[in-house]
C-alpha cells in the first residue's frame, strides 16, 4: 500500500498540482513498485511508443505539416482548414469545436511531452531492473532515442520549448520553463549519443516499429541538417548510406504498398507499423483521408472520404517521366470498373489530384500501411544538402542526389550549378520525393522559404493562403501556458 500526500497530475509536459489527496494505490506505472523486471522495463518502453501511435494514428505527425505545405490540401471543412489557411490561434478552438485536435499543433505538443515523460520514467527506472543486462541498455538505449525524436519534434513545430529529462515526481521537476532551440539540441545530440551507445541492433535483426542502431544515425543527419550542422549531418548521414544495411527498393511505389511493407523496410528504416509491429495494431486516418470521395472501387480504401488532395500544381512540377508521379492521379477507377476523372467529382473540388501513397483496399477499418518516419532517400538529399552547404556543388553531391533521381527514373542533375541553384535543387528533389510524408513545410520553414512558396499553392477552393511571418512556428497551445507558470508564449504569438 502507497499513500500520496501530493497528487501531480501530467499533462502534455506541464503540471497541475492538487490539494491534499490520501489514495490507495492499485496499480500505477509510476511507483516503486515497477520496473523491478524485465517484463515490466518492456512493457514501460511500449509507452513510451504510444505518443507515437497518438501523432499518426491521428496523423498530426502528417497532417500538421502536409496541410501548411504547397503540396496538399484538406476539403474545405472547419477545422482541417485552418492550417492550410493559417488561420489557427494559441487557443486552438476551431480545431476542438470541430474535433480536429488530433490533427493540430496541440496534439504534436500534448504527445511529444507524454512520451517525453514516459521515456525519462525508463531512463530513471530501468537500470534498476533485474534482467539481461544487455536488453537492459537496448531499453534504456530506445527510451534516448525516443526522448530525442520528441523534443526534435516540438522544437521544428516550436522553436524554443521545454526540455525535460527528469521524471515528474513533483512539482520541481514537472514544471520548467522553455530552453532555447540551441539547448534543445544540444539535449537531442546527447541523447542520441546515449541511444548510439546502448547497444542497439542493426537491420534486419531489429524488431518492426524499433529503431536499429543506424536509425539513430538517420535522426541524428536529419537533426543535424535542421541545425544548420552540416559537418554533423554530413558524417551522419553518410554512416547510414555507407553501413550497407539499406537501400533503395527498385520501384519506388512498393514503398507505400501494404502487401509489401516488410520487404520495403530495407528502405523505409523506420515508421509507424499500423499493424504487427511489437505494440497493440493501430490504424491511420490517412488512407481514408486520401482518395476519391464514397469509396471509389478496388484501389482506395472502403472508406475513403475524399478530404485530402495534391495540389494541381504540384502534380504539373513533375517530369512525366518521374516514377514518383505515379503515385497521384487525376482519375480513379470506380466500382462500375469505370475510369472517372476526379475533376468530375463535385462539389468537393474540381481541381483535386489524388494521392495514392496510403492505398488499402483491404482493411475495412483503420489502414495496413506503414507511415515512413525516416527512409533511406532522406539520407542521400541529406547529404547533397550538407556537403552542398559545406563545399558547394561538388562531385560528391551530385552523387547524393543522382542516386535519388536515377531511381525516379529522371536523367542526373546537370552539372555546373551554383551553390545556391544546388541547393534549390535538392529541396525541390525532397519536396518530390516526400510528400505526403509530413516532410515539406519543415523544409520550407528552416530555409525561410515558406513566404514565397505557397504562392503556387491555390486553387478555387483556397485562392489565398495568408501565411505570415508568425507561422514559421506555431503557437504554444494555450492551455500549458496556463498550467505552467514558467511557459511563456513564442514572441510572434503574443
Amino acid at each position: 500500500m502507497k499513500t500520496l500526500t501530493k497528487a501531480i497530475y501530467i499533462l502534455a509536459g506541464t503540471a497541475l498540482a492538487a490539494c491534499q489527496l490520501d489514495e490507495t494505490i492499485y496499480s500505477s506505472i509510476y511507483t516503486e513498485a515497477f520496473y523491478k523486471t524485465a517484463s515490466d522495463a518492456e512493457k514501460g518502453l511500449i509507452a513510451v511508443y504510444d505518443p507515437l501511435a497518438d501523432m499518426c494514428a491521428g496523423p498530426a505527425l502528417t497532417l500538421v505539416s502536409d496541410l501548411s505545405a504547397d503540396q496538399s490540401y484538406p476539403r474545405a471543412v472547419v477545422g482541417r482548414n485552418t492550417l492550410t489557411l493559417f488561420s489557427y490561434d494559441p487557443n486552438y478552438t476551431t480545431q476542438r469545436s470541430a474535433g480536429r485536435t488530433n490533427e493540430s499543433p496541440q496534439q504534436i505538443w500534448a504527445s511529444c511531452y507524454d512520451g517525453i515523460e514516459k521515456a525519462n520514467w525508463i531512463i530513471e527506472k530501468a537500470p534498476s531492473a533485474t534482467m539481461d543486462a544487455t536488453r537492459k541498455n537496448q531499453i534504456v538505449g530506445e527510451a534516448y532515442f525516443m526522448r530525442a525524436f520528441y523534443h526534435w519534434t516540438l522544437t521544428k513545430n516550436f522553436g524554443d520549448v521545454p526540455v525535460k529529462t527528469k521524471a515528474s515526481v513533483n512539482q520541481t521537476e514537472a514544471i520548467v520553463g522553455k530552453s532555447t532551440k540551441a539547448d534543445v539540441y544540444k539535449q537531442i545530440y546527447s541523447d542520441l549519443e546515449q541511444a548510439l551507445g546502448a547497444g542497439l541492433p542493426s537491420y534486419p535483426n531489429v524488431d518492426k516499429g524499433r529503431p536499429s542502431k543506424d536509425v539513430v544515425n538517420a535522426l541524428y543527419a536529419k537533426a543535424a541538417l535542421y541545425n544548420e550542422d552540416w559537418a554533423k549531418a554530413l558524417q551522419k548521414a553518410q554512416e547510414v548510406i555507407n553501413s550497407g544495411k539499406y537501400s533503395l527498393m527498385p520501384d519506388v511505389r512498393d514503398v507505400y504498398r501494404y502487401d509489401r511493407e516488410d520487404a520495403a523496410r530495407i528502405e523505409n528504416m523506420w515508421a509507424f507499423e499500423s499493424e504487427g509491429g511489437f505494440s497493440p495494431s493501430r490504424g491511420s486516418q490517412l488512407t481514408g483521408l486520401c482518395g476519391p470521395a464514397s469509396s471509389a472501387g478496388p484501389e482506395y480504401a472502403k472508406t475513403s472520404f475524399g478530404s485530402m488532395f495534391a495540389y494541381q500544381s504540384f502534380f504539373d512540377s513533375f517530369s512525366p517521366n518521374d516514377k514518383r508521379r505515379q503515385l497521384l492521379d487525376t482519375n480513379f477507377v470506380d466500382k462500375a470498373g469505370k475510369i472517372v476523372a476526379q475533376r468530375n467529382i463535385t462539389p468537393i473540388t474540381t481541381q483535386g489530384v489524388l494521392i495514392k501513397k496510403y492505398q488499402d483496399p483491404i482493411s475495412s477499418t483503420g489502414n495496413l500501411n506503414n507511415i515512413p518516419i525516416l527512409r533511406l532517400p532522406d539520407m542521400y538529399l541529406i547529404a547533397a544538402e550538407a556537403e552542398a552547404r559545406l563545399n558547394g556543388a561538388t562531385a560528391l553531391a551530385y552523387g547524393f542526389i543522382n542516386t535519388v533521381r536515377k531511381r525516379a527514373g529522371l536523367p542526373d542533375l546537370s552539372s555546373g550549378l551554383s551553390k545556391d541553384a544546388f541547393i534549390d535543387a535538392v529541396l525541390q528533389e525532397r519536396s518530390w520525393e516526400f510528400f505526403a510524408e509530413g516532410d515539406r513545410w519543415y523544409d520550407l520553414t528552416r530555409t525561410g522559404k515558406y513566404l514565397t512558396a505557397l504562392s503556387k499553392a491555390v486553387n478555387n477552393v483556397y485562392p489565398t493562403r495568408p501565411v505570415q511571418a508568425k507561422n514559421r512556428y506555431f503557437p504554444i497551445p494555450q492551455d500549458e501556458i496556463n498550467a505552467n507558470p514558467k511557459l511563456d508564449q513564442n514572441a510572434d504569438w503574443k
